[in-house]
């Protein structure tokens, strides 16, 4: 299996970019209370009963569980009910979102990077489609190619989930042989980016061994022949030396 990332430049609408602004503001909201429920379970664990506030301090019950990622995600879809804003934006990217606070949460807990932050507005930048449409029907390579299609991509441009066709500036072509797996939404200074997973299903070979080696492990009994070899190169070396200066 061989997998590359590219990226290419988009061109929407006004509309879709108004559609992309208000997908990465619903991500921003569903960050910021992932982030605050996890907050509150860890302070409600190492809360000091000698130091509590005078005023108020919020506690949770002993027995609630760690707002995993499997939690979260059943917690947002029972959440769409009370807040129908979360159901304009595609559940799968949601669901991203809290992968993705779930993988820096981890790398936290393993001291490998700080503590996750609260992003304020403009600062959620990008968000991933992790499944990308096929064609409507089964083709077979000819018929996709006559017709300028592969999966979801077109010569001018790619269809994505919530946003349908979007234009790309196609800087270079994607080839016949990889099939596009998700595609992440970036928002940089000078405009919108796709960056595309791409996969095509081959076998890779093995690199053959090249270069200089390090070291050779030849066992106890080779490494014992070499060392007797060796012992026996310099006696025969000190014996032709006394020859010589005889």
């Amino acid at each position: 299996m061989l997998n590359m990332t590219w990226e290419f430049k988009l061109e929407p609408t006004a509309e879709q970019v108004s559609d992309i602004e208000h997908i990465l503001d619903v991500c921003r909201n569903v960050w910021n209370f992932a982030l605050r429920e996890r907050k509150d379970w860890l302070n409600s664990r190492k809360s000091p009963v000698n130091a509590c506030s005078i005023r108020q301090e919020f506690i949770w019950p002993a027995d609630a569980p760690f707002p995993s990622y499997a939690r979260q995600c059943k917690s947002l879809t029972a959440a769409k009910a009370e807040y129908p804003r979360l159901k304009t934006v595609n559940a799968q990217v949601l669901q991203q979102v809290i992968r993705k606070l779930e993988a820096s949460w981890e790398s936290w807990r393993l001291k490998r990077s700080g503590l996750p932050r609260f992003k304020k507005p403009n600062r959620m930048r990008s968000f991933v489609f992790p499944q990308m449409l096929n064609a409507s029907a089964p083709l077979s390579v000819e018929s996709e190619r006559s017709r300028g299609l592969k999966n979801c991509v077109s010569d001018k441009g790619i269809k994505l989930p919530q946003l349908g066709w979007v234009r790309v500036r196609w800087s270079r072509k994607i080839p016949d042989l990889f099939q596009v797996k998700q595609a992440q939404i970036v928002r940089k200074a000078s405009g919108y980016f796709v960056v595309l997973s791409l996969q095509a299903d081959v076998d890779i070979p093995a690199v053959a061994p090249h270069g200089h080696p390090v070291g050779i492990d030849v066992g106890l009994e080779w490494s014992t022949f070499f060392q007797r070899l060796m012992e026996n190169r310099s006696s025969d070396l000190a014996f032709s030396t006394i020859c010589t200066a005889s």
